[in-house]
């Protein structure tokens, strides 16, 4: 069971919000954010996206259909998106200690405390995301009563990519009709599941290995946390590749990391996009979609250079969602083509890369 012990989510503008324990009593620090989906906590607190970063769900009610067993298939987790909890914390307005669903194995509390990631229940979340809503995401921390201090913490001064990537190079499917390189930022394994399940070779390196001294047919380059400005590494070794001709997406941070090396500006946005249900239309066409998406950062479109184009445009703020280059096999995507808990209109996100191949 949970303790119900009194804790404190404190902001950087002095704003205290007043809950309970139900995760590890760990005091704890980070950026704070909201995300607006019903579904999906299991694979939103394991999305290494949100390194660094306190998750604010707004849906009201957290914990119903509990966290089912880690299992893997060939190495790869069969219901998570990375090895670990990636969170720094987790706030929700109700939490459900009992839960029913046909693959649970444990609560989300118990789930929390194995990976010492606190959790606060009992907060206005509604007041909550609306102080986040007008003054943008917040840096905060979470502080048990009688405990020890801490500091502020900002994830984005520091190079998260480099904390969320694998440390060596990681091969799947050796026997696949195609090779694929996957860099690695920090990525969600349902990636590499869509990949791997396209019957593709998949070398995973890390985020600054230079992948151009390998032998492959096309370059994916993966979601990630943080300030892509860390990435110049990957940026340089992206521009090598864009000398030749062979295929190259990227998702989310990879979005980024593409449109840095083709000349383009990231800016931080207010509060970022997380949610499942974020429509955004392909340009030059009348295709709409529902998307899943992560991010705190996004491409100035009208930084794109002569050669570049944007590919899709979020119908919300107008905010870009993708580019592709004009005569290259060049593209990519900010939102999550790949969400497991999300809608899967834009898996097709998939095929296109590997047509190209």
């Amino acid at each position: 069971m949970h303790s119900d012990k009194p804790v404190q989510l404190i902001l950087d503008d002095g704003t205290v919000f007043e809950g309970k324990s139900f995760g590890s009593e760990k005091a704890s620090a980070g950026e704070v954010v909201f995300n607006t989906a019903m579904v999906g906590y299991t694979e939103s607190l394991t999305d290494p996206s949100y390194l660094g970063q306190i998750l604010v769900i707004t849906f009201p009610l957290v914990g119903n259909y509990g966290v089912p067993a880690d299992t893997d298939t060939n190495g790869i987790s069969d219901f998570y998106e990375s090895e670990k909890i990636q969170v720094s914390g987790l706030i929700v307005s109700d939490y459900s200690a009992e839960f029913s669903h046909w693959n649970a194995k444990k609560s989300l509390g118990e789930w929390l405390k194995e990976h010492d990631v606190p959790g606060i229940y009992g907060i206005d979340t509604r007041q909550l995301t609306k102080i986040l809503r007008e003054k943008g995401s917040m840096k905060g921390k979470i502080v048990f009563k009688g405990a020890d201090e801490i500091d502020f913490y900002d994830p984005n001064i520091e190079n998260q990519v480099a904390l969320a990537s694998c440390k060596e190079v990681i091969t799947y499917n050796e026997s696949g009709d195609k090779t694929v390189v996957l860099v690695d930022c920090g990525t969600k394994l349902n990636i590499i599941r869509n990949l791997v399940k396209r019957n593709v070779k998949l070398i995973r390196v890390p985020w600054n290995y230079d992948f151009n001294q390998l032998e492959w047919d096309g370059l994916f380059i993966s979601n990630g946390p943080g300030n892509p400005d860390f990435c110049e590494e990957t940026v340089k070794n992206i521009r090598k590749a864009m000398k030749g001709d062979k295929p190259i997406c990227g998702i989310c941070m990879g979005n980024q990391l593409l449109s840095k090396a083709g000349g383009a500006t990231i800016y931080k946005l207010k509060y970022g996009h997380r949610s499942h249900n974020q429509p955004v239309k392909m340009v030059n066409s009348t295709k709409c979609f529902i998307t899943s998406q992560n991010h705190g950062f996004a491409v100035a479109n009208a930084s794109l250079g002569n050669e570049w184009e944007p590919l899709f445009i979020n119908l919300n703020d107008g905010t870009n969602e993708g580019i592709k280059h004009k005569t290259k096999p060049f593209f990519s995507a900010q939102f999550h083509p790949e969400a497991a808990s999300g809608p899967t209109d834009t898996e097709f996100i998939f095929d296109l890369f590997i047509e190209k191949l």
